[in-house]
């Protein structure tokens, strides 16, 4: 790279990007436990030793939701170790951080406070992997957000319309407009930009002036009708995206022609999936800005593991191998074993020009049986390179190619005969499961008043967010609507008559995708406030046992035996529940009385407002049966308190202030803004990452067209 000189410095941003790096990935297994820790610490080097202005991470800090006590530990010693010091921050931020950090108690960039001395601004949205949930909707980032080590931003405050508000930075001369969008389920934020209900803010001043960069992480390749997020979607007054999310590297930024904006996707640093997008050489990037020129140097990981894949057809090797051999099976160990040992070189000559390469590689062989062969035992094979390779268990995959059913000539559909392509997977999801599941089922096993969409989240959030009560709180949420509307349209107390209705009811709902989407957030908020409402009680609980153990401890005795630790406790529980003891009376009703205490300062503490809900559950017959009985019985007493909310437009307004800059709503909708804007006032100049790095030269610069 070219020495840029001190007016250049003064300009230019500097840049690093990375995304997905996945910390405490497989933290358990004790050859891969500490890969995302390792190379966590070097991309913080490469940022470090390149004196960049900040670091930007797209999303997937964690892999998982409720990082272990070992991954959060070992990233803040990471971020205390590279992020602290005493070199200045060179850049100032001009908009309202209070909008831009709006969750945060300390809503400012962490080196403006005065308590810390911050050299390496770290700013990251959330990804789907650590997202915000729970009753308070938190997540990882904010813990080290609260710590002041890292900047969490790209939040949104309501999921049925967004408005995402830039952070202005500026250096010097140059102007760049930070937009961030955290992870949001795909089919819902496709549906939102459908609907045109995501907006991005705009500078009143000088808006032509700023270099916009949005941070997004979402499906960038479609993975079904609706899940997944068009480039399409995207405003096209954006000059650069960084998409997380995708694990392939594709850090190049690529010109979307169509609304002429480049696209980087830098791709996880983590090998998480033995995929054949994992295989690419991971890679974070270097972005110099200045002005509306860009500038991506591509940066080479070097503690990555190496991974090496390859796909066996067997019956592309009719001349080796033939399934009516007795000795075919011997023979196809044989070729794999060969397969595996040309890998494991490759790997070896790889390691030797980097010594901080880890040492076991990993090592995947896709095999095609498809064709009368036979498998072999996969653990006996993965048994004689337990010391060589660092995913033993996984070496061997062997799958059968669906063959199509022959049909006849006038069935043929010769569309459908194109092959795909061996990178090309199927990506299951929990929803899609329980939707097949459901279709195929039979009859009597199928759902007749829950809807399979719903049933589909809340399984979701079972499984991601070990939300323990979700399906139940879902199945009580949907019974307790129904029974409403039933009551409500006075059906007959005759069986078939309220199946019915139920149908009719149930079809309606499946038609309105908003209204179900709102039903599962509802049920999701009780499931959270049930789970917070156990923990306030299990906590009442232990300090009930705390303070009868100390009691007993302290001599109270009424049997005259000597007080120990175990045999206090246990009567001193008998005793608060008045089941021994001679004087029950007080201590039990003493004990109770602390105990409905704290659960009344439990439920005062919510926040959340509960929909009125019947003392117990009633089948749908024992509802009718009240129906009948109480003629004059008013619907309006079923009605449920609805909060409507009118601001749908939010202006923000920073004019009190003369350091800040207005932001207004953007003057184009999210779709179909194509000739709006002068593409020649606008252009970003792109230089490719092959050429000698200078990227403020003052020829004629290559234009948006």
């Amino acid at each position: 790279m070219s020495t840029i000189n001190s007016q250049d410095d003064e300009d230019t941003f500097k840049i690093l990007i990375a995304t997905d790096i996945h910390l405490g990935y497989m933290e358990k297994d004790p050859v891969r436990g500490n890969d995302t820790f390792v190379t966590f610490n070097e991309i913080l080097d490469h940022a470090q030793k390149n004196e960049v202005d900040f670091v930007l991470l797209g999303g997937d800090l964690f892999h998982e939701n409720k990082p272990s006590r070992k991954t959060i530990h070992a990233c803040l010693e990471s971020l205390r170790k590279y992020c602290m010091g005493d070199r200045p921050v060179q850049f100032e931020i001009l908009s309202d951080q209070a909008v831009n950090f709006y969750n945060s108690m300390f809503p400012w960039v962490n080196y403006q406070d005065e308590n810390l001395n911050i050299s390496l601004p770290v700013f990251s949205i959330h990804g789907n992997h650590d997202d915000p949930t729970g009753a308070d909707a938190l997540c990882a980032l904010d813990v080290l957000s609260c710590a002041g080590l890292l900047n969490h931003f790209g939040r949104s405050a309501s999921v049925e319309k967004i408005d995402i508000s830039p952070i202005l930075l500026r250096k010097g001369r140059t102007k760049i407009a930070l937009y961030g969008l955290g992870s949001i389920p795909d089919e819902r934020l496709y549906r939102m930009f459908v609907n045109k209900q995501v907006t991005m803010l705009r500078p009143k001043e000088d808006e032509d002036s700023w270099f916009n960069l949005f941070v997004i992480h979402q499906n960038r390749s479609k993975h079904g009708a609706t899940n997944y997020i068009p480039e399409q979607f995207l405003d096209d007054f954006i000059d650069l995206v960084v998409w997380g999310h995708e694990h392939e590297c594709k850090i190049a930024p690529c010109k979307n022609e169509q609304q002429c904006f480049y696209v980087s996707q830098p791709g996880s640093s983590v090998v998480t999936s033995l995929s054949p997008g994992e295989a690419v050489k991971k890679h974070i990037g270097l972005l110099h800005v200045r002005g509306k020129k860009i500038k991506m140097q591509k940066i080479a990981l070097e503690t990555v593991r190496t991974f090496y894949m390859e796909d066996i057809v067997l019956a592309d090797h009719p001349d080796l191998f033939n399934p009516d051999n007795p000795k075919v099976t011997q023979a196809i160990q044989a070729f794999c074993m060969e397969k595996v040992e040309m890998m494991l070189d490759n790997a070896e000559r790889e390691r030797l020009g980097n010594p901080r390469q880890p040492g076991k590689p990993l090592i995947r062989l896709r095999v095609d049986y498809a064709g009368g062969f036979e498998p072999f035992s996969v653990h006996r094979f993965s048994q004689k390179y337990m010391d060589r390779v660092a995913n033993p268990k996984d070496i061997i995959h062997f799958f059968r190619h669906r063959e199509q059913k022959e049909k006849n000539d006038n069935d043929l559909n010769f569309g459908k005969l194109v092959s795909r392509p061996a990178s090309e997977e199927v990506t299951l999801r929990v929803e899609d499961l329980v939707k097949q599941y459901f279709q195929t089922a039979e009859k009597k096993v199928q759902l007749s008043l829950l809807t399979e969409r719903g049933m589909g989240e809340a399984v979701q959030e079972f499984v991601d967010k070990e939300e323990k009560d979700a399906i139940e709180e879902l199945v009580k949420f949907q019974l307790e609507k129904t029974q409403r509307f039933l009551k409500e349209r006075r059906t007959a107390a005759e069986e078939e008559k309220i199946d019915e209705e139920v149908r009719k009811f149930r079809e309606s709902r499946k038609k309105n995708a908003e209204e179900e989407d709102e039903e599962v957030r509802e049920a999701m908020t009780r499931a959270r406030a049930h789970r917070s409402e156990d923990a306030v009680l299990v906590a009442a609980s232990s300090d009930e046992e705390a303070m009868d153990t100390g009691m007993k401890g302290s001599g109270d005795s009424d049997d005259g035996f000597p007080a120990t630790l175990t045999r206090g406790r246990g009567r001193a529980r008998g005793r608060a529940r008045g089941a021994r003891g001679q004087n029950p009376t007080a201590r039990g009703s003493s004990q109770r009385r602390r105990g409905s205490g704290g659960r009344e300062s439990a439920t005062s503490s919510r926040t959340y407002k509960p929909v009125s809900v019947p003392a117990k559950n009633m089948s749908i017959m024992d509802a009718f049966r009240s129906v009948k009985a109480d003629p004059l019985n008013s619907p309006k007493s079923y009605s449920e308190d609805i909060i409507d909310d009118d601001s749908d437009v939010e202006v923000v307004s920073t004019a009190s202030s003369s350091s800040k800059v207005n932001l207004r709503l953007s003057s184009t909708p999210s779709l179909g803004k194509r000739g709006s804007q002068s593409q020649t006032s606008r252009g970003v100049d792109f230089e490719s990452d092959e050429d000698e790095f200078d990227p403020f030269q003052s020829t004629a610069t290559s234009r948006r067209k």
